[in-house]
C-alpha cells in the first residue's frame, strides 16, 4: 500500500495533468460528436451564419471538429497543446458570442470548457501522454547531463 502512495505522491502533477486532459477531452467530444454524427450540423451551421460569421459551414466544421478531434487529442495528449488553442478559441466564441446575452448559467458550461482547455494548453500533455512518447522517441530517450566535467 505504501508503494502506492509513494508512486501517487511522486507522481501527482502528471496524473493530475492526465485527469485533467481525460476528463475535459472526453466531455468536450461528446459535444462534436453530436454534431456530427448525429444530423446536428446543419442547424449548427445555420446558427454560425445567424452570429454573422462568414463563411458559417466553414467555421462550422472547424468548430465541430475543434470539439470532436480536438477532444480525442486532448484524451490520449496527442498535440495537446496545439488541440487546446483549437478549444479555447472555439469554447471562447460560444461563450461571449452565441451565449453572450445569455445569464451566466447559460454560458457557465463554455466557460468551463475555455478554462480547461486553457489549462490543458498551458501544462501541456505531461508525462502520461502520446506528446511525451513521442517527444522522448525523437530525443532518443538520451539524458542530458548539465554536470561539468571533472578535470583530470
Amino acid at each position: 500500500m505504501s508503494r502506492i502512495f509513494h508512486y501517487l505522491k511522486k507522481n501527482k502533477v502528471d496524473l493530475a495533468i492526465l485527469w485533467l486532459r481525460v476528463l475535459t477531452g472526453l466531455g468536450i467530444m461528446t459535444h462534436g460528436y453530436r454534431k456530427i454524427f448525429l444530423g446536428n450540423m446543419v442547424r449548427f451551421i445555420e446558427s454560425i451564419g445567424n452570429m454573422g460569421f462568414p463563411f458559417p459551414a466553414f467555421f462550422g466544421w472547424v468548430a465541430a471538429l475543434s470539439e470532436f478531434v480536438g477532444g480525442w487529442m486532448l484524451v490520449f495528449g496527442l498535440g495537446t497543446r496545439i488541440a487546446a488553442v483549437f478549444l479555447v478559441g472555439t469554447m471562447f466564441v460560444a461563450a461571449f458570442i452565441r451565449h453572450g446575452d445569455d445569464p451566466f448559467s447559460g454560458k457557465e458550461k463554455a466557460l468551463t470548457y475555455l478554462t480547461l482547455a486553457g489549462a490543458a494548453g498551458i501544462l501541456g500533455g505531461g508525462k502520461y501522454s502520446l506528446d511525451f512518447l513521442i517527444k522522448q522517441k525523437i530525443a532518443g530517450s538520451r539524458q542530458v547531463s548539465f554536470q561539468p566535467e571533472s578535470e583530470g
